[in-house]
């Protein structure tokens, strides 16, 4: 048995820490650039304590208003290095904060920010550690606060990459699910969903291991008893925290194992079309679940994996006879009740499916998948998530 675990240097998790941020930025610099997603008003509390750190810390704001591109980053690195900043924080969904690691590795290292690209850039590793960076996320779907990658879109290239490498992992990620209160249904929705995908694809995937297997067993259990209660009460305390913590989980899960073929196809479709990471996850997740136990009971059917999904399923379904069949219907039966729209709806059509699936299948996501997957299986999938 061979496997590593890398995360934050610090995990802070609890409802209301936001206020200790002052103190947790000591020794990280002076001039702190401050991420956002498209509101900068959210970021009102976190601007409110950051005066009481011991340094008094300068801010320089900067707004990311979708998810992070190319030029983003590289017009983030320019304000930052014209204001001085010595240290990144990032408040906000998995864009304001892959924005924000990307911003705080790109202000230490040489070069352009391809030359660290994988796919479409050069590939070479980070040398240097990113400046300080503080990851306070307000969603609770992404994980990215524990990751060791940063997606960025590359409108010029129709797709998505990651700038991968554990010199990206914060400093501090600092989880408050008072921030998540007021998120609306939809998106509550869609990075619920994204986290649960993240817990499942950890699990089932070809390379699992036995500290991922416990945050996902963990993860998956809070997520089936909380996501339509935090969907339908957005005020339940109870059902946030919970949230929290298995979009927490599912970050540090990915992070060590690996993710499988729904993200491999997100990725494609994300970088293709303006839809939500998120909500393209939570479409294609019954269909690839299913789509995977097809592939695995005709080419592996000696494979742990069916064994992994039967366990997915007693979690989901809280029924301890429940095998893999019963948690794709329950997760389709979810994603339904959650109103996820089909890819068709962000403009998806047939003439893409071939340059999708293909797309798809040299996405780093892919290389996780408890089985490969063929073209043909790809373009199925997409056909029938497509709706």
């Amino acid at each position: 048995m061979n496997f590593e675990f890398a995360t934050a240097t610090r995990i802070i998790f609890g409802a209301g820490r936001l206020r200790e941020i002052g103190g947790l930025t000591r020794g990280f610099g002076k001039h702190a650039l401050v991420v956002t997603g498209r509101q900068p008003r959210h970021a009102e509390p976190l601007l409110a304590w950051l005066p009481k750190s011991p340094e008094n810390l300068a801010v320089t704001m900067l707004s990311i208003t979708g998810e992070p591109t190319l030029s983003d980053v590289r017009k983030g690195v320019q304000v930052a290095r014209a204001a001085g900043c010595d240290l990144v924080i990032a408040l906000g969904g998995g864009s304001a904060i892959d924005a924000g690691k990307a911003i705080a590795a790109m202000l230490t290292n040489d070069g352009e920010l391809l030359d660290y690209l994988e796919i479409i850039g050069a590939g070479r590793v980070l040398t240097r550690p990113g400046a300080p960076f503080i990851a306070i996320p307000t969603t609770a779907g992404t994980g990215a606060e524990v990751t060791r990658n940063a997606v960025l879109a590359s409108p010029e290239h129709r797709c998505k990459v990651s700038l991968r490498s554990p010199l990206l992992l914060p400093k501090v990620a600092l989880v408050d699910p008072e921030l998540t209160y007021s998120l609306s249904p939809a998106i509550t929705a869609r990075t619920g969903l994204d986290a649960l995908t993240q817990l499942i694809e950890p699990y089932t995937c070809c390379r699992p291991n036995p500290m991922v297997d416990a945050l996902c067993m963990e993860g998956i259990r809070r997520a089936a008893r909380s996501l339509r209660a935090a969907w339908v009460e957005g005020g339940n305390r109870a059902a946030r925290e919970d949230m929290c913590v298995a979009s927490l989980f599912g970050g540090l899960a990915l992070a060590n194992a690996g993710l499988g073929a729904v993200h491999g196809l997100a990725a494609s479709i994300g970088g293709r079309f303006p839809a939500p990471h998120g909500a393209v996850c939570a479409a294609l997740l019954p269909v690839v679940m299913a789509a995977n136990l097809r592939a695995l009971r005709s080419r592996a059917p000696d494979s742990d994996a069916l064994r992994r999904y039967d366990e997915v399923a007693q979690w989901l379904t809280r029924e301890a006879t429940a095998t893999a069949d019963d948690g794709v219907a329950w997760v389709s039966e979810l994603v339904s009740e959650l109103r996820i729209p089909k890819l068709r709806d962000y403009g998806m059509g047939e003439a893409h499916i071939a340059e999708l699936a293909a797309k798809a299948a040299q996405a780093s996501s892919m290389k996780a998948n408890p089985i490969v997957l063929t073209g043909e299986e790809l373009a199925e999938i997409l056909q029938q998530a497509m709706g």
